[in-house]
């Protein structure tokens, strides 16, 4: 059959057409979206939290060539803090830099990443994860939906509108905001009231006399500001009852989504990124100090013997009530107290 110069026209027009459209198919990206509740900055300025969440979209778009771009939102411009957990649950949100016990609700088990002074150093607590206890961590939440990308550890001080909350005895009658069911029963029991908020609500908490100490990690005590309305500071520099694992979580659904070689991608990078996350908390320990000392407050470091004071009401409240729960919390706790 002859082809007609029309055809032949035609042809040639719709050969540039289907090039373009099969180029555009092989620079599809795939875009993520990461919410987290912390104050928003730059790749280099800013909430170490926030940053790690820049440096993981950066880096995961230059060695995608593209592929994959994450939008980072920060201070729960995207969606609230404590729906971001069940949102990746659902495939509704990719990825969060979310506070462990913030998922309790859901899925008790993660409140072992809020236990108060079961972990006292980095050194233990970055021995979690690949020890049984954290490939038992890893292994619930794989069973719920959630990859850990990046493990990143925070210590924690407590700011108070008045007096020092140093040792148990200090907690009577204070009004005390302290990160995670388990916190808020070694709290009652040292004679504390508790009320359970995040952390991006402390500043409001306390400014209205709702809140008198909130025991937070180091970094949200800066970004969120409290020197502004404290007197004192008990600093979780030198050894701490509060330590929470605060990772980079995905849901699986959307992990599940990308290529092998995509999906390899990011645990790499969640992995490689986990240094920095550990370095940022640690400056953010030292610079706590200095912000609240400059601002008037009184700065104090735990010592052994009140710290192990602290430890023994957690035994009684706190351990003993979540090893209840269930087998699998039991084991975790056991699992987690030979990490040494």
């Amino acid at each position: 059959m002859m082809l007609t110069r029309r055809a032949l026209v035609a042809g040639g027009l719709a050969a540039p057409a289907i090039l373009s459209l099969g180029s555009r198919a092989r620079a599809a990206t795939t875009t993520l979206k990461l919410s987290h509740q912390f104050p928003g900055g730059t790749i280099d300025e800013g909430d170490f939290r926030d940053r790690l969440s820049r440096k993981f979209a950066a880096l995961l778009a230059e060695r995608s060539k593209g592929a994959i771009e994450v939008q980072v939102y920060p201070g729960s411009s995207l969606m609230k803090t404590n729906a971001q957990f069940g949102a990746m649950r659902k495939g509704a949100l990719d990825l969060s830099l979310y506070p462990s016990p913030y998922a309790g609700g859901e899925v008790a088990e993660m409140n072992i990443g809020l236990m108060p002074a079961l972990v006292s150093s980095y050194e233990q607590a970055i021995a979690w994860k690949k020890a049984p206890v954290g490939r038992k961590i890893t292994e619930i939440l794989d069973s719920k939906g959630i990859l850990l990308v990046s493990w990143v550890w925070q210590s924690g001080g407590v700011a108070s509108r008045e007096r020092p909350l140093y040792t148990p005895a200090d907690a009577k009658g204070l009004k005390v905001r302290g990160g995670s069911r388990e916190m808020d029963l070694m709290m009652k029991q040292a004679g504390a009231a508790t009320l359970s908020i995040p952390s991006s609500e402390s500043y409001a908490a306390m400014q209205t006399g709702a809140c008198d100490a909130v025991i937070t990690s180091s970094t949200s005590l800066i970004s969120f500001r409290l020197e502004e309305l404290s007197k004192a500071l008990t600093s979780g520099r030198e050894r701490s009852y509060w330590f929470m694992l605060e990772p980079l979580m995905m849901s699986k659904i959307a992990f599940e989504r990308l290529p092998k070689d995509q999906q390899d991608l990011v645990m790499a990078i969640g992995e490689e990124l986990e240094p920095f996350g550990q370095a940022g908390a640690k400056a953010d320990d030292t610079k706590v100090e200095e912000i609240f000392g400059k601002a008037g407050a009184k700065v104090q470091n735990l010592d052994e013997k009140t710290l192990g004071q602290w430890r023994d009401i957690a035994r009684e409240t706190a351990w003993k009530d979540f090893a209840g729960k269930s087998a699998n919390c039991a084991e975790l706790l056991k699992l987690a107290e030979q990490v040494s």
